[in-house]
């Protein structure tokens, strides 16, 4: 059977102070009144029933993720004690499925990207399931057609076609967050793709290169598959690492049994990290991204956002190429070149206002 996990676990720090601690940028009304996780259901809402998607997020927030998913049971939310790294996300919710379902293949989707049109998207992720189901061995990935040399994203290398599969082809190798002029010659070659952080697998596939590559994960997510009375014990103590590093790459590197191919993606995707990003989604006012009342004067390509509450106004003069966001008693303030080093900020406002602020 079918299933999909959605990840939903990040701290969206860089979008401090809209995303805070209990309310990350997943839950966030950012896009058309909606949250990025509403967003993300409604992306495969039909292709598997309710009762077959599953979320893996920080359990302090997991009240705030029912009420935003109504539609699926209690039991499909597994709340994270900590944050332990996309592979904890993946590896527990596959050890979970497998146990209930030894043919499990789960589709691993991400909370906090945009991704349009739907029915392109939901063509891309039934051709996915497909080459999982039809090739045991399969851990297949998303690949997006470039827009251009983005440097914030990893890439795949392409390869030859899949039989039988149109969209799908063999991932030779994958690239780390490249320079700008590597990132311009991947692009230029035709062969390269970027790295949507999006899988889709066999449970028990996943399961298999784990107790290869990661024995000790392995061991337990199978434990709280097991024992899942134990999650408050044992999940804080799963080494920390990436889904990519763990396993994708090992395994495209010949390290295990598994193979990985990639569904190309040929549509409008974005990764709503940071200010930058957000713009894109914002209303567009004398020149400047902006939300709620602003007032600008003599300023242009500014990221203006205003939830400072009822009658809140935020008025800016002779400002260019700047942040500027108030939401929950904090105003942040920065060029947008710089906006990437929020997550830093939020560190040191901890160090030296305290956590209430983070």
């Amino acid at each position: 059977m079918r299933y999909v996990v959605i990840m939903a676990g990040g701290a969206g720090t860089r979008l401090w102070p809209l995303s805070r601690n209990g309310m990350p940028k997943q839950l966030l009304t950012l896009i058309g009144g909606k949250s990025l996780l509403r967003l993300a259901y409604e992306r495969v809402a039909g292709a598997v029933p309710d009762d077959h998607i599953l979320v893996c997020a920080g359990a302090a927030y997991l009240d705030v993720v029912g009420q935003e998913l109504p539609e699926l049971p209690a039991a499909n939310l597994l709340g994270e004690p900590v944050g332990r790294d996309s592979l904890n996300a993946v590896a527990w919710p596959a050890a979970l499925l497998a146990s209930r379902d030894p043919e499990a293949v789960v589709a691993t989707l991400t909370a906090d990207h945009v991704i349009r049109p739907i029915p392109a998207f939901q063509t891309a992720l039934d051709e996915a399931f497909r080459a999982a189901e039809t090739d045991p061995l399969a851990l297949v990935t998303f690949g997006v057609v470039p827009t251009g040399p983005l440097t914030g994203f990893g890439y795949l290398k392409r390869g030859s076609q899949v039989e039988g599969l149109p969209q799908t082809y063999v991932v030779e190798e994958f690239k780390e967050k490249p320079d700008q002029a590597t990132a311009a010659a991947y692009v230029d070659s035709g062969d390269y793709w970027w790295n949507s952080g999006m899988f889709v697998w066999r449970a028990q596939t996943l399961l298999d290169q784990l107790a290869v590559l990661q024995p000790v994960t392995y061991a337990g997510v199978m434990e709280l598959a097991a024992h899942p009375e134990t999650l408050d014990q044992v999940y804080p103590a799963l080494p920390k690492n990436s889904v990519d590093f763990a396993v994708m790459e090992p395994v495209s590197n010949g390290l295990a049994s598994a193979h990985v191919v990639a569904v190309k993606l040929a549509i409008e995707w974005y990764d709503v990290g940071g200010y930058a990003a957000l713009a894109e989604h914002l209303a567009q006012q004398d020149g400047n991204a902006v939300e709620g009342r602003v007032v600008a004067l003599d300023s242009a390509g500014n990221v203006i956002v205003n939830r400072g509450g009822e009658n809140a106004l935020v008025a800016v003069v002779g400002l260019t190429d700047t942040v500027v966001v108030t939401a929950g008693g904090v105003t942040l303030v920065c060029p947008k070149d710089r906006a990437e080093d929020v997550k830093k900020l939020v560190a040191a406002v901890m160090q030296a206002a305290g956590t209430e602020y983070a």
